[in-house]
């Protein structure tokens, strides 16, 4: 479950995604207008690190731009450190591109595969608990009920779309630039109110 506060962000989220998505290979041009589509969300196992990927539009192009944030700075990350916020309820936060970020790849590896794990928000507002709801909706899934390993994966390929990692078992690839298709055997898609049609943004294969 993820546990949503009523806070203040400086910079905002949206903010922090529009300075940074433009310098990435598959980003926008520099001036390009940024519509925030929605987000979802994964849980931590150690609940130390916020997983949130924000899908936004730009130039007619769908862009999936997966974030953590951290409490502190992680070690051999500076090249994918998207920014620091400030939360008025949790201090500074660092902002990692998630797919730098061996918690988020495990975690991506692990909803495409089995459907399990998209964090439900909640947040509490005069005394009581109430939903927050995401106007994304993911499905993952195609792994049988065997029990494997979702963790040790290493970056193949960071310069292309999609980009693809390596575990001793499968190959996931993550799609930066999001398209409609074909629900792959394994992996995970989305939709929201104006895309009935699902959106492939992660495919999982056995080697």
């Amino acid at each position: 479950m993820g546990v949503f506060h009523r806070a203040t962000i400086t910079p905002s989220k949206a903010e922090l995604i529009a300075e940074w998505v433009p310098t990435q290979s598959w980003g926008p041009s520099p001036d390009a207008a940024i519509q925030v589509v929605g987000a979802y969300r994964f849980d931590d196992p150690e609940n130390i690190v916020g997983m949130e990927t924000h899908l936004v539009s730009s130039e007619g192009v769908l862009l999936h731009v997966p974030l953590t944030y951290r409490a502190e700075p992680l070690d051999g990350a500076e090249d994918a450190l998207v920014g620091t916020m400030q939360h008025s309820e949790l201090g500074t936060r660092w902002v990692y591109d998630g797919l730098s970020d061996d918690r988020f790849v495990t975690m991506l590896a692990a909803v495409a595969m089995t459907g399990q794990g998209e964090a439900l928000g909640m947040v509490s507002y005069d005394g009581r608990w109430h939903i927050a709801p995401t106007h994304v909706r993911i499905q993952g899934g195609g792994w049988n009920q065997e029990r494997v390993a979702v963790d040790g994966f290493q970056r193949v390929s960071a310069e292309k779309d999609p980009e693809v990692f390596r575990n001793d078992r499968f190959e996931l690839s993550c799609f930066r630039r999001p398209v409609a298709g074909p629900r792959p055997a394994i992996g995970l898609t989305a939709t929201w109110e104006s895309q009935p049609e699902a959106v492939v943004l992660a495919e999982v294969r056995e080697l």
